[in-house]
Order: structure tokens, then sequence, then C-alpha cells
């Protein structure tokens, strides 16, 4: 680190990357000078240091698939490509032998880990389809975990079912669910999402589903999404929101930055975000998400899904510790044609040994399968 605390010293945040290598995490007033600042690869030779003390050369990825179970919304999101509404054309709702079928041949044909399973805000399924289709999983793969269901779709089912979100949280684990994915979180300040889902949850029935999630022992992924209307005091209210839960719950396994792509949505064919906010500015989210949650949240993910395998690659030195999932069948990114949604364990696997790094691969919960 010497010839990192020589450039350290010159920065105008060398403060706040002396107080993080020095164990004290950045508060809201540091997170916004990181910000501002332009340091971006000095930010990331400190976050890396962390993060490569705390996992040394190693990078983690779970095999997985998404299963994007229905495309029917009602809550028409300005950065959605991939909702439909009800009775579209080209609307879908997979039946049970559907879903069987496409978790038995993910199964057999890539030793899946995981199924994260999305969709959207579908007013026709009532509870007892995602608890048919997760004691399925759970008993016919019992090596694949559940991983599902954002707080807006949990939020959905509970005015179906006109009960409350606790208990279909209860239900839901009681019938196999294992994890919850972070989506619906966006920025977590309730300006950005009128503009951006004003249908959607209110960042404070976010966090409100998220710890009764974690009481019942679910546990969380966190995500961001930036790059859209939301100003950085948003990013740091967003951050500190998840920081205040996380102390009080240490249900978040880990966090997920991810950039909006605009094509297809109606953010963009209404001229108000015409493009993403491309590689630096990734590194500098995966930089002050391992500075802010050091100690707190333990892995980082490197965002491949937005910004492709070499911005990963460059994430892995920026702080994080996970290259994310294997992705197959992935739909909702895919609609805005952004590129290529899915890669095998293979290329995870090169993409990590041509840095440099050990391979993991882990199962739903963070845990080894094999090293290599």
């Amino acid at each position: 680190m010497s010839q990192t605390t020589e450039q350290i010293q010159k920065s105008d945040i060398k403060d706040i990357l002396e107080n993080s290598i020095n164990g004290h995490r950045p508060g809201p007033e540091d997170c916004m000078r990181l910000l501002e600042s332009d340091d971006v690869h000095l930010m990331g030779l400190v976050s890396g240091h962390l993060t490569r003390k705390k996992f040394g050369r190693k990078a983690s990825f779970v095999n997985n698939i998404i299963l994007n179970y229905t495309n029917v919304c009602i809550t028409d999101c300005k950065f959605c490509a991939f909702y439909r509404s009800p009775g579209a054309d080209d609307s879908y709702t997979l039946t049970l032998d559907e879903i069987k079928s496409r978790v038995q041949a993910a199964s057999e044909m890539f030793k899946i880990r995981q199924v994260l399973i999305q969709g959207g805000h579908n007013p026709n399924l009532k509870i007892e389809y995602y608890e048919d289709a997760f004691r399925m999983i759970r008993e016919k793969f019992p090596q694949v975990g559940v991983h599902g269901l954002s707080t807006s779709e949990i939020d959905m089912i509970a005015r179906v079912e006109k009960s409350s979100t606790y208990e279909v949280l209860s239900r839901l684990k009681e019938s196999g669910l294992q994890s919850i994915p972070g989506a619906g979180a966006e920025i977590l300040v309730d300006s950005v999402k009128d503009v951006i889902s004003p249908k959607k949850i209110s960042s404070a029935d976010w966090i409100r589903i998220m710890d009764e999630a974690h009481s019942l022992g679910l546990s969380a992924s966190a995500t961001m999404m930036y790059g859209h209307v939301e100003k950085k005091s948003d990013i740091v209210d967003h951050f500190f929101k998840i920081v205040k839960l996380q102390e009080k719950t240490k249900g978040f396994m880990a966090f997920i930055p991810w950039n909006f792509e605009p094509n297809n949505t109606l953010m963009h064919e209404e001229g108000i975000v015409e493009y993403g906010t491309g590689g630096i500015q990734l590194l500098k989210m995966i930089a002050i998400s391992r500075l802010v949650f050091d100690g707190l949240i333990p892995h980082i993910q490197s965002s491949w899904l937005t910004n492709g395998v070499g911005m990963a690659q460059l994430a892995l030195q920026y702080g994080a510790d996970d290259f994310g999932g294997t992705l197959i069948g992935e739909e909702v990114v895919s609609c805005t044609g952004a590129r290529s949604t899915e890669l095998t364990d293979k290329i995870i696997s090169d993409a990590i040994h041509q840095i440099g790094y050990q391979v993991e691969e882990r199962d739903n919960f963070y845990n080894s399968v094999s090293i290599s």
C-alpha cells in the first residue's frame, strides 16, 4: 500500500480513504464528497485493497437462471421495456409445468444452484401460484436455491390477497422461498420514484418489507439503479437508508449497483434519459459501495449485466468480490437491446482467471461449491 499511501496524501479525499483503510466507514457527507471527486482510480485502489484483505485474489459467481414467470404488469414503470399490459397479444404467464421444465433443463444442462424468480405485477395471480412453484422447486431440485420476488411483487400479492406483506412473506417462506432480490429499490427517494415508477411502492415500503423479510430469516440482496433522474444527494440517501436497515437486521448478503439502460424505455422515448452513464461511473459506484458497506454488507456484485464482461473484470479490482450469476434465460434487460444477457460458467470462470484471480462457484447463500 506504500505507493497508494503516497497518492492518497495528494488527494482531496485523503481523509476519507485513510479512515477507510483504518476501518472507519464514510458517513453521508463523506459519501457526497466521494461522489463529487474525480479520484476514481484512487477510490478503486483503496476499495480493492479492502476487498482483497477480506477475500484474497478470488471472485465468486453463481450458476443460475432467471425465471421471468410473467410479463403482465399494471405498474407501467418508465424505465422498463419488458412489461405488457393485461390482455396484450404478447403477454404471458408460465404454468407450473413450464416452470418445472425450465428448472429441470437448466439443472441438467448447467447444474444450476439458484433460480432467480422475477416478473411483472400481475393482478391475476394468487399466492397459491407462487407457493406451488416454490414448493415444487424445493422438492424436486433440492440443490437449487429459490431467490425470488421483489418487494413490489410481494406488495402486489398482498393487495391481491387483501393480506399483509408479513403474512405473504411468512407463507412464501413456508413454501420454499429462501432469499429475496433487491429489485424495486431503484433509488430509495420518493421524488425520484414519482418520475420513474409512480405506481410502484414507496421507499418506506421497500424498507419495511425488507425489514419484515429479515425478521423472518429471509436473507436478501440490496440494489441501486442509478443513472437516470436522480441527484447525487439521492444516491447518498439511498446508501444510508440501506446502512441503517443493515445495522438493525444484518439481513443483506450483497449490494448490487447497476446503471439504467434507457433503450426502448419510456424515459428514452420521452427524452428524459438519452444514454447510459458508462464505465467510469460504474467503477466509482462499485468503489463507493465497498467503502460505504465495508464490514457491514459482505458482498458487492460486479454488475456485468448492464456493463459487460470487461467492465466486470475491472469492477472486481475496484471493490466487487462477486461476478454475479450466469442469468440463463434473462428477459428484462435483454428487452432494452443492451447486449447478450446470459453467460456460461466457463465464460465467467475464464474472465475471472484472466485477471489472475481464483474462481469460486457459490450457492444461493454465498457458500463455496468449488474453487479453481
